[in-house]
């Protein structure tokens, strides 16, 4: 093996080489580096976004019967106040359902019937049935994370979310999670970073 090589292979061990802010998780890599274990369509946005925000968004391998979020922060050691919940709602307005997507602290719940119906001047809105959250997600119920949601769909993203350092939500999978900084989540496409629009 060559010098030249040698060198080659210790930067790309560095480069592999990656921490989660916070956590005891037993494996952590860049989610550029592990396509393979997302669902498709947060694989397909980190492949065309920005490659300097796609690449801080970590992935970190988990079991996917301790998904749910009080399951999932005993298990992993994770601060309650570090894990955001991405819920989809349905909004009515004129006779038509659209849908969009809410990402709020998991201590806290996102106001539905005030923040979200105000702000999309919806005349009704509720959280979406499951089948349909899932079918038009292309993701996992359970694992719904805001990276590579529908395009034309709102994301609404609570300033408390944006403003932390860093912030674990699903990877699209029950099995899984991703955590990037608050900033990045607000650079999502489709993202609205908004005030109270958690209760």
């Amino acid at each position: 093996m060559s010098e030249q090589t040698e060198q080659v292979g210790q930067v790309e061990q560095v480069e592999q080489s990656v921490r989660a802010p916070f956590g005891n998780f037993p494996e952590v890599r860049r989610a550029v580096d592990v396509a393979g274990e997302l669902a498709p369509p947060v694989a397909e946005l980190l492949g065309r976004w920005d490659a300097e925000l796609a690449r801080q968004v970590l992935y970190v391998d988990t079991d996917p019967e301790l998904a749910d979020t009080a399951v999932f922060c005993a298990a992993y050691d994770v601060p309650a106040e570090a894990s955001a919940n991405c819920v989809v709602v349905a909004a009515k307005r004129g006779g038509e359902t659209a849908l969009a997507a809410g990402l709020v602290l998991a201590t806290t719940r996102l106001d539905v019937n005030k923040a979200v119906r105000g702000h999309l001047g919806a005349r009704k809105v509720s959280f979406a049935p499951m089948d349909t959250a899932v079918g038009e997600s292309g993701m996992e119920y359970g694992g719904i994370t805001p990276v590579g949601l529908p395009a034309h769909w709102p994301l609404l993203v609570d300033a408390a979310v944006a403003a932390a350092p860093y912030v674990l939500v699903g990877s699209g999978r029950r099995r899984g999670k991703l955590i990037l900084p608050g900033t990045v989540v607000g650079a999502l496409p489709g993202a609205q970073v908004l005030e109270g629009l958690a209760g």
